[in-house]
């Protein structure tokens, strides 16, 4: 990496995760050298429960959207809304709610809000009513053919675009990208899906389903190790995982610098793992660790 080369990492659980921030970032201010100098936060996403534009994961970030505005005020960090809901039609954006957390979000200190996207129909409605939002072409779009990638990354509506995972190895393609390009580039790092998984579409549009408020059945998922659900050490084995040597040596030397972290529907635990091992100098983990589980605010079992 050169000297002045960054990563920026987009971190999960932005009204999920509400307490953990509270402590890490607390942390990740006052004492900046326990954190590797070259990665910052670039965003911290998530929706609330019950959120009718909400996709991905089903919501269940049960904190207030004016204690998790003031806390990303406070850091200056930029709050992206996850309305990635596939299924959008024009009855659902009269949302009071989503319109109401656009209202509030559209303008959070002095970084930039942005709103993580799947419908053309939500984008154009948020565009017209909250004209100072930016744009992320959502992973849900599932787009797994790299010419249909790099004409999502030609649109001009977005100023990122999430790559499925599948394609975060195809490095000659990749660093074939213009520069402009790469920079708008924001990958998956931490994906625990079946590298092989040809459902992936459906099972995004069944928790698309459900946050519509549709009565249907839970999507069944085809990964043979589906029964173990998400741990990090299977998700390190996943030919498209991106490891922190990974991102020094490879994705930011090739002109790439944001990352992004999934875990939206996991528990506060995982989370913090991902957070020493993205973030935090090895020599100081057992350190930050100690400082957030004595939070005696914070319960993170």
């Amino acid at each position: 990496m050169t000297e002045n080369a960054k990563a920026y990492y987009h971190l999960p659980g932005l009204f999920e995760f509400y307490e953990l921030y509270k402590v890490f970032l607390s942390l990740f201010r006052e004492h900046r050298e326990y954190f590797y100098d070259w990665c910052d936060i670039g965003s911290i996403y998530g929706a609330p429960q019950d959120c009718l534009w909400g996709g991905g994961r089903v919501g269940f970030g049960e904190e207030t959207p004016e204690d998790v505005y003031s806390l990303m005020k406070e850091y200056d960090i930029s709050p992206r809304l996850t309305f990635s809901n596939s299924l959008i039609e024009e009855n659902h954006l009269t949302d009071k709610n989503c319109n109401a957390l656009c209202e509030m979000f559209e303008h959070c200190g002095t970084s930039k809000s942005g709103v993580i996207i799947h419908s053309d129909l939500l984008l154009n409605h948020i565009r017209s009513n909250y004209p100072d939002y930016y744009f992320v072409s959502s992973t849900t779009k599932v787009l797994t053919d790299f010419n249909e990638f790099e004409k999502e990354l030609n649109r001009d509506d977005f100023s990122y675009v999430v790559p499925d995972f599948r394609l975060n190895r195809e490095h000659l393609r990749l660093n074939a990208l213009s520069a402009a390009r790469k920079q708008k580039v924001e990958f998956l790092c931490n994906e625990c899906c079946w590298y092989g998984c040809y459902d992936r579409k459906r099972c995004y549009e069944n928790v698309s389903r459900k946050n519509l408020g549709e009565d249907c059945e839970d999507h069944i998922c085809v990964s043979p190790d589906a029964e173990k659900g998400y741990r990090f050490s299977d998700a390190m084995k996943n030919p498209g995982f991106i490891g922190i040597e990974d991102i020094q040596n490879i994705y930011v030397p090739e002109g790439f610098s944001h990352f992004k972290i999934e875990g939206r529907s996991l528990g506060s635990a995982v989370i913090f793992e991902f957070l020493l091992y993205y973030m935090t100098k090895p020599e100081y983990q057992l350190k930050v660790r100690e400082e957030t589980y004595l939070d005696s605010m914070l319960d993170l079992f």
